[in-house]
């Protein structure tokens, strides 16, 4: 604390208001660990895991079409040679195919959700960003 004199020679008292490492920790103590507002905050866990589960969502989508697609000409083709008399195709057999193809997307889709739902404390914008991948794809 400083005197200082006005001009009818009165003291004046002022405060030293400056901080020293001690009284700058002790109020970082006080703050909230961060700030859920900050560009960096909200880039780096929120908007980056959403790219990341857009990115993987959109993908994900493309391949599951091409996949179909591949799938389908597949089994028109054995659709043809049983037509021509080639080979002989089992409703039954071709129902246990697609029930393990559809099981197997299944487990690829919950691996990735999972994956997903790790990047951040949350994973809910992944997640979130997996799904709007998904609608877009």
């Amino acid at each position: 604390m400083a005197n200082y004199y006005t001009a009818e020679s009165q003291p004046v008292q002022t405060w030293d208001y400056t901080l020293n490492n001690e009284s700058v920790s002790a109020l970082q103590q006080q703050l909230p660990p961060t700030d859920i507002l900050s560009a960096p905050f909200l880039i780096g866990n929120v908007g980056a895991p959403f790219v990341i589960g857009l990115a993987v969502g959109f993908f994900a989508k493309k391949i599951l079409k091409i996949a179909l697609f591949l799938a389908g000409g597949a089994i028109v083709l054995l659709f043809i040679s049983e037509y021509y008399g080639m080979a002989k195709v089992s409703d039954a057999q071709l129902q246990t195919a697609a029930d393990a193809a559809t099981d197997l997307a299944q487990q690829s889709g919950g691996f990735l959700m999972d994956r997903l739902s790790q990047i951040t404390s949350k994973g809910v914008s992944a997640v979130a960003g997996f799904a709007v991948g998904l609608k877009f794809g």
